[in-house]
């Protein structure tokens, strides 16, 4: 029968510090894999760096480790493992993800973003800190207590999937299909960041997003813009009155219906983000690198990034963007359109509402489709569940700085899947940090917090399975 002790905290922060090469090493090795979601052409490289998982997860000691699909044999393979011998004892779910964004544009990265380089100790390819190496490291904190225990303090199973880039497509699915490899009492995930340097952090809400692409169609061909500028109706004219009619200058949206269902953070959340380490300043000039700062007036930046719907346009492809002129009308052109949800959005809802809303607003001549890429929920877990409290716990123990929580303003849509349709509680734990360029040139991840990450999981749960009386 298992027993949960103390922790041996001194064997575990010797092995950590023994295996850090050998940590160090197989990171590497797994951010090599360029396992791009959202380019086809990265198939190969998907398989690879799922391979790459379900072998991790077996030489560290996890059992029945499979690589599953669901029935749409075009999702992108899920890795599952389990070790189960803690009886009576909390499940815990950890999710990762192993799939990246796409590098673009490859000439802005100072090295090579399939090739990691470590300076300023930090580890920099496209994927080190969203999240291959945050994956990798609750793997390390598993394999650093079997090392050192001989077994788990809980019981765990891992879900890494290979499609969070692409919205997680397939994720509502596997749930459903697979009931039973995602029974738990709790999901753990390391995909978020610290609130700012060495200020241990717990995110306790995240937005839910609607992705869409609007279509713009008008003449059968390309035209010349001299032969029949004046008369005929252009694409790209079209999606800049769609899109400003969207949203205003001042950051409103919009769409019949888009703020009727927005809940507002409590009163306890706003005075806990006022007490933030947070300059308005610092964050124009360090983290966008801008001029100015927009949005919504009367809220605060972090209200308005983290408890805020917004809308915005992330690219137009279409006619002609080569060197040189080309004078074209084109016949087609589309805009990639996203909006963040919070608590109490309907994403659908949502779709019928900007559906209708680009209808109305296409101007003659044109002929508009709107596409759902990917669709997910809000979510928020009250500071107050034994699960987040415990983590806290473990994160002051290694940072020796008190725990604050965080809303973030991007999604994963796993978060809300789990804690509406299974009704579990989600625990965020992110060791990034706000200038590890996520989803840009550079991707970045502290290698201190790498490790410091791979004890403060270790730690946690080790706690959950001392305190089963209240996690239970």
């Amino acid at each position: 029968m298992n027993t949960t002790k103390e922790i041996n905290s001194e064997a575990l922060v010797s092995y950590i510090a023994s295996h850090r090469e050998e940590f160090l090493s197989g990171l590497k090795e797994f951010l090599r894999i360029a396992s791009i979601s959202t380019l086809p052409q990265f198939s190969g490289e998907i398989g690879q760096a799922a391979e790459f998982v379900a072998n991790e997860l077996r030489r560290i000691g996890m059992r029945n480790v499979q690589k599953l699909q669901t029935v749409s044999v075009s999702s992108n393979p899920f890795v599952y493992a389990e070790w189960l011998d803690a009886p009576g004892k909390p499940t815990v779910l950890i999710y990762g993800h192993y799939d990246v964004q796409p590098a673009d544009p490859p000439d802005q990265w100072t090295t090579p973003p399939f090739e990691p380089d470590v300076r300023n100790d930090s580890i920099f390819a496209r994927g080190a800190a969203d999240d291959k190496g945050q994956t990798y490291l609750l793997l390390k904190a598993i394999q650093s207590l079997l090392a050192t225990e001989g077994q788990l303090p809980i019981n765990i199973k891992f879900l890494i999937e290979g499609e969070e880039e692409i919205g997680s497509i397939h994720i509502a699915d596997f749930v459903r299909e697979y009931p039973r490899h995602v029974d738990a009492d709790a999901v753990l995930i390391c995909d978020t960041e610290m609130f700012a340097e060495e200020l241990p952090t717990i995110t306790t809400g995240l937005r839910g997003l609607v992705y869409t692409e609007v279509e713009c169609r008008a003449a059968r061909q390309d035209l010349h813009s001299g032969g029949y500028g004046g008369a005929a109706a252009n694409p790209f004219q079209a999606l800049a009155e769609i899109i400003t009619g969207l949203k205003d200058r001042n950051g409103t949206v919009n769409i019949p219906g888009f703020y009727s269902r927005v809940a507002p953070p409590s009163t306890e959340e706003l005075d806990a983000w006022q007490r933030l380490p947070f300059d308005e300043t610092e964050f124009l000039e360090k983290q966008i690198g801008g001029t100015a700062l927009v949005g919504e007036s009367g809220y605060s930046v972090l209200h308005r990034i983290w408890a805020r719907p917004t809308l915005e346009v992330h690219g137009m492809p279409g006619g002609f963007a080569g060197e040189g002129a080309k004078t074209i009308i084109p016949a087609v052109a589309k805009a990639k359109i996203s909006m963040r949800l919070v608590p109490d959005m309907d994403p659908e809802e949502i779709i019928a509402s900007i559906r209708s809303r680009v209808k109305e607003l296409t101007p003659p001549g044109i002929t508009s489709q709107l596409s759902v890429l990917s669709a997910s929920r809000a979510m928020v877990v009250t500071t107050e569940n034994p699960f987040v409290k415990l983590a806290a716990e473990a994160l002051e123990q290694v940072f020796s700085q008190q725990t604050v929580y965080v809303r973030c303003g991007g999604s994963i849509p796993v978060a809300a899947v789990m804690s509406e349709q299974l009704n579990i509680p989600v625990v965020m734990i992110g060791f990034g940090l706000p200038d590890d360029n996520t989803h840009a040139p550079n991707e970045k991840l502290s290698l201190s917090n790498f490790y410091r990450g791979i004890e403060t999981i270790a730690r946690y749960l080790h706690r959950l399975g001392r305190e089963k009386a209240a996690v239970k």
